[in-house]
């Protein structure tokens, strides 16, 4: 069964005392199984925002630990901050990452809320996914009065908490503790001092908009609906909420932005809709600031979006399509922006599932001459495959932008992306295939003293094995694919560069039969005849199609050279 993994995300209403905040992630960090993966304090806003990730039992007996440390260290009596709060711990959301629901997410944060309402005394409100009424889902809502309107707000029956006892705690407050969707926290940074000009845009964008007035704008008499409820003018973008506020830390007004819901409002729309709002007002966007982390998928969006506009090829580099995020954005306007501590994924990679692609071009070749068995031909296989496909994405790539060709940028495109999913691939299974070959390693070191022993060890033996084949037959599958693209860059690409396409296809072919030589040689292991049957005959099936591709882009491309 896969790992189901939550993310928490707590909120602590100290962002200046670092010592505070090494305490409170010390108690996380000490929890085994769960990873901390970011750390985001803030002066002006006086509030630290943290993020780790584990299986839910251990994440949330973490943000428990951490929930009864702030209690211990933060006095919110004396607590002073830009940021709406309420607690020591002002709100602890927990994030379905993989494996698991929302309806399951939001049990964990039941389960965690009543042990902090019961062994620590604070007072708890569920909200999102963890309402246990429609409204108490809104944040904001269960956030209203903050801190000093605490004793007024537990006094009444309809804000009795869902949790804890309905006591005013002065010195730890109270905690919103819910299950939500991934959220965005995203900072617009404005060329002005002005809060209420920022203020101005967020209603412009927000969801919630504004009040609607007659007459003035500004100055004119509240509409009121037949309920004598206010009228409110909704704003441009969908699950987006947005405050302006002034920073004096940067000595700039920002507009304060929480998208709910990025598959409805992506970051990129979010920037897009200030700057247009910002520029009707005589303001200018100057950069934007993210807080706290991001899933990979938000800045390659927001990366291939802006390439898009400018009518570029899509088909670059992960590292260039986040470059050209960061750099549009202006995410590194107020301090370094570092995607490999800000993107989750990156942060839960394992170094050692990427050991030499990591390497530079010596050092792999070293590692490869060296006296190890590992890496071997698996491994080169892969790389050559990829680097075969790589000179595809480069031809595809020189042609979107070749002279008198701009009508075709985007068909040159489409091949350029083909080509570097193929090629991110084939460097993933060069290292795995290091792997695989170590797992059989393994098994055949596992103790056999005993007839049962015995038989763990052949099953383990079979299991690796099969793995051992599975990889280089995805290295065939993949470099048999990039005939896809790089044929068509051979007949219809950049003519300069058939050559460059060619040399490809023969990389191509090099990592079939490579990549075959490693199926074969671990299918004489396998107990399992018919998935040894099966798999030969599509492997041999590969092989003399991919001998057919090549011969036929070689002819091709020696006629047109001898023209």
């Amino acid at each position: 069964m896969k790992k189901q993994l939550i993310e928490c995300v707590p909120n602590f209403s100290e962002g200046r005392d670092l010592t505070i905040i090494k305490q409170i992630t010390d108690v996380i960090e000490a929890v085994p199984g769960v990873k901390l993966l970011d750390v985001d304090p803030g002066k002006a806003t006086n509030r630290t925002v943290v993020t780790f990730v584990g299986e839910p039992l251990p994440v949330i007996e973490a943000a428990f630990l951490a929930i009864k440390k702030a209690a211990e260290l933060i006095d919110m009596r004396k607590h002073k901050g830009e940021h709406p709060r309420m607690g020591a711990t002002d709100v602890c959301p927990l994030v379905p990452i993989s494996n698991i629901t929302m309806e399951e997410t939001a049990r964990f944060a039941h389960q965690l809320a009543e042990r902090v309402g019961r062994e620590l005394a604070i007072p708890i409100y569920c909200y999102e996914s963890a309402a246990t009424s429609p409204d108490r889902r809104n944040l904001a809502s269960v956030r209203s009065g903050e801190y000093e309107g605490l004793p007024d707000k537990l006094s009444r029956p309809e804000w009795k908490p869902d949790y804890g006892p309905a006591q005013f705690n002065a010195k730890a407050g109270a905690t919103a503790i819910g299950a939500r969707d991934f959220l965005v926290a995203y900072n617009i940074n404005l060329n002005t001092t002005s809060e209420r000009r920022a203020n101005s845009i967020a209603f412009d964008v927000r969801e919630k908009g504004r009040v609607k007035r007659a007459g003035d704008p500004i100055n004119g008499e509240i509409v009121l609906d037949e309920n004598g409820e206010p009228v409110r003018e909704p704003g441009a973008l969908k699950a987006v909420k947005a405050i302006g506020w002034y920073i004096e830390e940067y000595g700039i007004a920002q507009i304060s932005m929480n998208l709910t819901n990025i598959s409805v409002t992506p970051l990129h729309l979010a920037f897009e809709a200030c700057c247009q709002s910002a520029k009707t007002r005589g303001l200018r966007v100057t950069g934007s600031e993210l807080v706290g982390l991001v899933p990979l998928k938000v800045l390659l969006d927001a990366g291939k979006y802006f390439l898009q506009k400018q009518r570029r090829s899509l088909g670059v580099s992960e590292e260039e399509v986040i470059k050209i995020a960061v750099r549009t954005l202006g995410l590194d306007e107020l301090a370094p922006f570092d995607p490999k501590k800000k993107v989750i994924e990156y942060l839960l990679e394992d170094p050692a599932h990427s050991r030499l692609i990591q390497m530079d071009l010596r050092s792999f070749a070293n590692e490869t001459a060296s006296e190890s068995v590992a890496p071997g031909g698996g491994s080169i296989s892969a790389y050559v495959g990829a680097l075969g496909v790589s000179l595809a994405a480069m031809v595809a790539n020189l042609s979107s932008h070749k002279r008198q060709w701009d009508e075709r940028w985007e068909e040159f495109s489409n091949w350029a992306e083909k080509a570097q999913q193929i090629k991110d691939e084939l460097l993933r299974l060069v290292d795995e295939d290091t792997r695989a070959f170590n797992g059989i390693i393994e098994a055949f070191r596992l103790p056999k003293a005993t007839d049962e022993e015995k038989a763990i060890r052949r099953e383990a033996i079979q299991q690796a094995t099969k793995y051992a084949i599975e990889v280089p037959f995805r290295v065939m599958r993949l470099s048999l694919d990039s005939f896809e693209v790089i044929q068509p860059m051979v007949e219809n690409g950049n003519p300069n560069s058939i050559t460059d396409a060619g040399v490809g296809a023969l990389c191509a072919r090099a990592a079939v039969h490579g990549a075959f030589m490693n199926v074969k040689i671990n299918l004489k292991g396998l107990k399992d005849a018919a998935f040894a049957e099966k798999t030969l005959a599509q492997a041999n099936e590969m092989v003399a199609r991919a001998d057919e591709l090549e011969q036929r882009i070689r002819q091709y491309i020696h006629q047109e050279i001898e023209k």
